[in-house]
């Protein structure tokens, strides 16, 4: 008995050790997970949008745009940006398909060429009409994206976040990895910091301004990308948020880029 005993006592030790090597990954993914879920069930939004530039000698301009958003059941979202000013920028407008799994479909209509450009995966780290945010950040961030970590508890922009690394599944990501601070009471991001291939530093990403909607979904009122290597900064300030517009597949398509205007 007193063998048995100890064999036992060791498996559940060798066990919980196990469990603890693991620990970190599947709470990261947990995580990942609870905010998801937390994110579900919208079906459709539509929002105005102002981008702000700012350059590494603190000169700004200012885009005008809007943006729509569609829920797939079992897919990514999919999305729809349109420039309405200035005049230089009118009617550009880009779609994305997000995917659960598999590289994301986007799309680049030029009004000036009257032409659809599909954007290949090479060149989805490339900086969005000249902002600090890229490509693949247009993208909706679905769980099976990313591998997790879990690193903790702190206090980002004074409130208490859980902190996580995750790590892009696409081996053509312009990053080898982010750390995410989500919001300890309602699993918000409140802050995203994103590594560049050389594991260096890249940008910033803050949340502020965020508001309640429907009693479930929060909806940041800015988001400040600061590029870190560059000095650069683009600011985006949301307005006019509208759910359960009437959206449909039909909104998103090739031919919905040539119209949006």
């Amino acid at each position: 008995m007193k063998y048995l005993s100890k064999t036992f006592v060791l498996l559940m030790l060798l066990s919980f050790g196990q469990a603890m090597a693991q620990s970190a990954e599947e709470k990261g993914l947990a995580v990942a997970k609870e905010a998801d879920a937390r994110d579900t069930g919208f079906g459709d939004t539509s929002t105005k949008l102002t981008m702000t530039l700012t350059n590494q000698h603190g000169q700004t301009s200012s885009r005008y745009m809007s943006n729509r958003t569609l829920e797939v059941e079992g897919d990514g979202d999919k999305s729809l940006i349109v420039f309405d000013s200035p005049r230089d920028v009118k009617g550009t407008a880009t779609l994305t398909y997000t995917h659960k799994s598999g590289t994301d479909d986007q799309w680049l209509f030029l009004p000036a060429l009257q032409r659809v450009k599909r954007i290949s995966s090479n060149n989805k780290s490339g900086p969005f009409m000249g902002s600090e945010f890229a490509y693949e950040d247009l993208s909706s961030q679905e769980v099976e994206k990313y591998t997790y970590k879990y690193l903790g508890e702190e206090s980002v922009n004074g409130v208490n976040s859980i902190k996580i690394e995750r790590y892009p599944v696409d081996p053509k990501s312009g990053y080898t990895k982010q750390i995410v601070w989500y919001n300890a009471d309602n699993y918000r991001q409140e802050q995203a910091e994103f590594y560049d291939r050389k594991d260096a530093l890249l940008k910033t990403l803050t949340y502020g301004k965020y508001k309640l909607y429907l009693d479930k979904y929060w909806r940041a009122g800015e988001m400040l990308m600061v590029n870190h290597q560059t000095g650069k900064k683009t600011l985006l300030e949301f307005e006019d948020y509208q759910f359960a517009t009437g959206l449909a597949d039909g909104d998103f398509t090739q031919n919905s880029l040539k119209r949006a205007r």
